[in-house]
Order: structure tokens, then C-alpha cells, then sequence
């Protein structure tokens, strides 16, 4: 396998990546065969992941320009993912000039590409680190230099915490960074479920298989499991919805059904 010139010599491209499956389900190119053929495979059992995927990049767009218009100007970004179209940037951005964002991600690929992407902006910048470890992620250079801790910030977990498993302790890692958010901070969420797929649990969780074979477990939570993450944060109306359902901008009822798989919301610091 020929190995591109954004790829860093340091990944192993015979192995699928979560971020790079991504990207593929949204129709980018930094994606390898072996990360097609696993997306291929899970869309065998669940054929509208690409829709899904798709839905939760437009609920991010809307809720970053809801951030923007609540007066919040920094963004926080973790596991941010390979830069496409309409990133959090380019939307934080364009709303308010000079916003400062900080991506975070752990995939080398996803790192490296975003190194690119924001090369000249000197308002954002990219972090290799790892949700489960926020205290890092909070002292690094990056966040020292675009953040101001003591000033409202919008924290987005996009599509990250059913990535973690119960015994890497995601609620305590999002915890620690509620605490160290000033007041009027918001965190931004979308987590899968099998609550809303138009399938029965047992054709979705051939898909979960996939994921976990490539060594990624998928973790389901329940919506009731999702919103613990929000404890310490106000709900933002409509609370925690399907995807399509928080502040729409066009009819959900005009939605792929597969766009309802997973839940959304965001909720403000006291």
C-alpha cells in the first residue's frame, strides 16, 4: 500500500482509524482502503451511517453558531477529528472574527492534517492528546495561549464519549473539564445510541461488532446514560434531543430516519 504524502510515517496504515472512517462516511479523502472496507462493513448492517454522520457535522455547525451568538468566543474542540468542510473554525469564525479555537485529537492523521489546514491562522491551533486525560490537554501550550480558562468557553465531545469506555471513566474526565470551565462556559454533545436507530437493536449491534474488531468499541449508551454527562450544566432548550431535532434549520421531518440515531445537546455552566 503506497502511503500518501499527508500521511505521517509514524502511522500504521494497515490498521483502520475511527477518525479516518469518519471522514470517509463524510465523503473525504483521507481515508485508506482499510478504513473504507470497515465503514463498508458496518454499513452492511446499518446502511445510513453516512446519514447519521452527516447530521451530527450539521447539529456541531448549528450549535457553534448558537455558541457564537451567546457571546462565547473559545472553543475547545476534543476529539475533533480530520478537518472537512465547515470545521468548527471556519463556522466559529465566520460568526465572530478573531474567535480562538483549539482542536484536540489523538489520531496522527487527523493532527497532522489540521497542522495544515491551520497553518497562517493564528487564532487556532491543534493539540495530540487525550479526552481521558483533560488535565493535559487543559496545561498544554495550545490552550495556555488561545484559551482564557477565566472566560466562558464552548467545549465540544462530538461523536467522542461512546469511544470511551465505562472503565476509562469518561464521566470523570468530563467532570474535570466542567471544572475548570469559568461560568456561562456550554458543553456541546453528541453520543450514539441504539435508542432512535430505525433497526432492531440486534442488526445495529452487527455494526457495533465492527468497531469492536478493528479494536474500537462502539459504546452504546442509553439516553438517560447520556445525560449524566451534563450533570453540573444547565439544558439548553429542547435539551437532549435526536440530532435533527436540536434547533432545527430546515423540517426534520425532511430527515433520513438513520439522521435520529444518537442525541445531542448542550448544557451551560451555572
Amino acid at each position: 500500500m503506497e502511503r500518501p504524502a499527508w500521511a505521517p510515517r509514524s502511522i500504521d496504515i494497515s490498521v483502520p482509524s475511527v477518525s479516518r472512517i469518519y471522514d470517509f462516511y463524510l465523503g473525504g479523502s483521507h481515508n485508506f482502503e482499510v478504513d473504507r472496507e470497515a465503514a463498508r462493513k458496518a454499513m452492511e448492517f446499518m446502511p445510513g451511517l453516512p446519514k447519521t454522520m452527516q447530521a451530527n457535522r450539521a447539529f456541531m455547525r448549528r450549535a457553534v453558531r448558537f455558541a457564537a451568538a451567546e457571546g462565547i468566543t473559545q472553543f475547545l474542540d476534543i476529539g475533533s477529528g480530520i478537518p472537512t468542510f465547515g470545521n468548527v473554525h471556519e463556522v466559529a469564525q465566520a460568526a465572530v472574527p478573531g474567535a480562538r479555537v483549539v482542536y484536540v485529537d489523538h489520531d496522527p492523521v487527523a493532527v497532522a492534517h489540521s497542522e495544515a489546514v491551520l497553518a497562517g491562522n493564528d487564532d487556532a491551533d491543534v493539540i495530540a492528546a487525550d479526552l481521558r486525560k483533560p488535565q493535559e490537554i487543559l496545561a498544554s501550550p495550545q490552550v495556555e495561549r488561545l484559551i482564557d480558562l477565566n472566560r466562558p468557553v464552548a467545549l465540544l465531545l462530538v461523536a467522542i464519549l461512546h469511544f470511551v469506555e465505562d472503565a476509562d471513566d469518561p464521566y470523570g474526565a468530563v467532570a474535570g473539564l466542567r471544572d475548570a470551565l469559568a461560568p456561562g462556559s456550554l458543553l456541546i454533545l453528541t453520543h450514539a445510541s441504539y435508542e432512535g436507530i430505525p433497526l432492531p437493536a440486534e442488526r445495529a449491534e452487527g455494526a457495533v461488532d465492527v468497531y469492536r474488531g478493528i479494536r474500537n468499541p462502539l459504546i452504546m449508551r442509553s439516553r438517560e446514560e447520556i445525560a449524566r454527562f451534563f450533570e453540573g450544566y444547565d439544558m439548553v432548550e429542547p435539551g437532549l434531543v435526536p440530532m435533527p431535532l436540536w434547533r432545527p434549520e430546515s423540517a426534520p421531518e425532511d430527515e433520513d430516519p438513520f439522521a435520529f440515531s444518537g442525541f445531542a445537546g448542550v448544557g451551560r455552566t451555572a
